[in-house]
């Protein structure tokens, strides 16, 4: 579980030390817009900015399309944000989180953990253009 805020966590603590030399070279100003930057970057990439994790097992029977991600992935991170609304309408899973997420991806991605991987009518997909997904997940 704490694999998946390591990333997170160092910006967070990057930014920290950026603050610091900030306010150490007398400029609050500068200290609170970098504070506040990697606060959103450590977000970004934390697993807050994703839907609620559903286990593979779960996602699979309820016939809604399924994202594999993982955090600190940049192509999920893309994914996600282009996704804006329709995210809800999918079933997110963490591999990280799920050895049975993980190895669903790698039976259809060559024995790897590439993710995103979206499914979607039985069919699917290994990184495929946020405009693709998001055709495919119009709210029914």
């Amino acid at each position: 579980m704490t694999r998946v805020w390591l990333v997170p966590l160092a910006f967070v603590a990057i930014g920290a030390v950026v603050v610091a030399n900030q306010l150490r070279s007398g400029s609050p100003t500068g200290a609170v817009v970098f504070g506040l930057l990697f606060a959103a970057i450590g977000l970004a990439f934390s697993p807050l900015a994703f839907p609620r994790h559903v286990p593979a097992a779960e996602a699979q029977a309820s016939g809604r399309p399924v994202i594999y991600w993982r955090p600190g992935c940049q192509y999920c991170l893309r994914l996600r944000f282009s996704l804006l609304g329709r995210a809800r309408h999918a079933a997110w899973v963490n591999i990280w989180r799920d050895p049975d997420g993980a190895a669903a991806v790698r039976t259809v991605a060559d024995g790897n953990e590439t993710v995103p991987t979206v499914v979607i009518g039985g069919y699917a997909q290994v990184n495929p253009s946020p405009a693709t997904v998001r055709q495919r997940l119009q709210p029914r």
